[in-house]
């Protein structure tokens, strides 16, 4: 009798392995399928506000450009005229930070979006993906436009 229960033990311990494995087993497929893959360039290049931003930070570049030059020559020691064009750099730099800024926190919240209609848990750049992912690239331009259409 003592040895039944063990046998009996020991095929019900062996079934609930079994049922623990394949459930993880689905987990873990289900989670490879909630991964979801994105060219965060071309989002950020078909935002709505993309072109028009770009063509502000040209245009802001060359005038920086024009001023950094400006700026060097008045000096006439070589570190000041580093400093001189480093300064004019930095400042085209936060104006890239304030133009730019707008927009990627808009692609970043329409992926958030995105992930989440089509219950994506993690979203790599696809450029960094060898194999796998379902690519939500196109489901978030259209979201940018819906977005931008609301407002």
């Amino acid at each position: 009798m003592i040895q039944l229960k063990k046998i009996w033990f020991g095929k019900v311990a062996l079934l609930g392995l079994a049922v623990v494995t394949l459930f993880a087993a689905e987990g873990w497929a289900a989670a490879a399928d909630t991964i979801g893959v994105i060219d965060s360039q071309m989002i950020l290049t078909k935002h709505p506000s993309f072109e028009d931003v770009a063509k502000q930070l040209q245009q802001i570049a060359r005038q920086k450009e024009g001023e950094a030059r400006a700026a060097a020559d008045k000096e006439t020691e070589p570190a000041q005229k580093n400093q001189a064009m480093l300064t004019k750099r930095m400042e085209l730099a936060k104006e890239e930070e304030r133009l730019m800024g707008p927009i990627a926190k808009d692609c970043q919240e329409a992926v958030r979006v995105v992930a989440k209609k089509r219950n994506v848990t993690v979203v790599l750049e696809k450029a960094s993906v060898y194999f796998g992912g379902v690519d939500i690239t196109d489901d978030v331009i259209q979201q940018l436009s819906l977005d931008k259409a609301k407002k």
